[in-house]
């Protein structure tokens, strides 16, 4: 059961509903135990595991009318400062938090939602909007993403497969091969 505070919402996990990657999803609704529930400022978190150690890493999105970062974008950066590059992120997950009577509002997807707590926030993985999108293809094209398919159910796909007609560099690449070669130079300590 999750404990939860008036002020700060849950403090712990235990989902209702079978998760595609149930310790990523919990990671992220763990991410949100400091935050109060009414803060409209964080109300996505995403987490990410490394292919290569399988470390994991959550950030929460900071909304700001200007742009603030999404989630996912908040994840990589959090990642790379622990050494987890895009190119070794082998799965991705954004979950929102939402006040259940906003959820109801708002009908924003199908899916599952969920409960946490009284009763009164719920948690579902939402799909990353079109610049984070953009953002994975031109990263790293196999990152695995979990989404939400029309149908409401989690499915696993990959970032290559978001964008139907992705903006790509003129030399048809989504800038990987440049990256791949940043990083081997660096592995080899090249110039």
């Amino acid at each position: 059961m999750t404990t939860s505070s008036p002020k700060t919402g849950p403090t712990a996990t235990a989902t209702t509903t079978t998760h595609l990657d149930p310790e990523l999803f919990d990671l992220c609704v763990r991410a949100f135990a400091g935050v109060p529930v009414a803060d409209d400022n964080h109300t996505v978190a995403a987490a990410v595991r490394s292919r290569r150690t399988g470390e994991t890493v959550v950030a929460l999105n900071v909304y700001h009318f200007t742009g603030g970062p999404c989630a996912e974008l908040c994840a990589f950066g959090a990642a790379a400062a622990r050494g987890v590059l895009p190119t070794d992120v082998e799965t991705i997950i954004a979950v929102c938090r939402r006040q259940k009577e906003q959820q109801q509002q708002q009908q924003l997807q199908k899916g599952p939602w969920d409960g946490a707590g009284d009763g009164d926030v719920v948690f579902r993985v939402i799909n990353p909007c079109g610049r984070c999108a953009q953002t994975m293809l031109d990263y790293n094209p196999e990152i695995g993403v979990i989404v939400m398919d029309r149908h409401g159910r989690e499915v696993k796909t990959r970032a290559r497969d978001l964008v139907a007609y992705p903006s790509v560099w003129e030399d048809g690449n989504t800038g990987r091969e440049e990256k791949r070669k940043a990083l081997e130079a660096g592995r080899t300590g090249e110039e």
